[in-house]
């Protein structure tokens, strides 16, 4: 929640979104390491994590043709969608929004970081 409070106040302070679109770029250049195992393209099979194309409002574990564990199986059946707070719990704490669900933390980013990933991954 601070993260997005934070973004929040870069957004206001910077005057809108052009402060939205830095902080989508920022993202977009964090988001580089998570390529060896994610893809923005929903037509590449055979990653070791699902495509993250289209993320903002989608079912968690629903990406066509994935493999999910069962804890995204189970979140998807509860009906569990993506957003901002959301993602920026998931990828600060992996297990405490999905227990069991295969992927660990990246390491090294702060609040401000993940903050600015989930604008990027939830604008595309």
């Amino acid at each position: 929640m601070r993260a997005r409070l934070v973004a929040l106040a870069m957004f206001v302070l910077a005057g809108g979104s052009g402060a939205m679109a830095d902080e989508a770029k920022r993202g977009e250049a964090l988001f580089q390491s998570c390529r060896s195992c994610h893809s923005l393209d929903p037509g590449r099979p055979g990653m070791a994590g699902p495509p993250l194309d289209g993320l903002a409002g989608r079912l968690l574990g629903s990406a066509w043709g994935f493999d999910y564990s069962p804890g995204f199986r189970q979140a998807r059946a509860q009906g569990l969608r993506w957003d901002a707070e959301r993602l920026e719990a998931y990828l600060a704490d992996p297990d405490s929004i999905v227990p069991g669900g295969w992927m660990s933390p990246p390491g090294g980013l702060s609040d401000a970081d993940r903050a600015a990933m989930a604008v990027f991954l939830l604008e595309r």
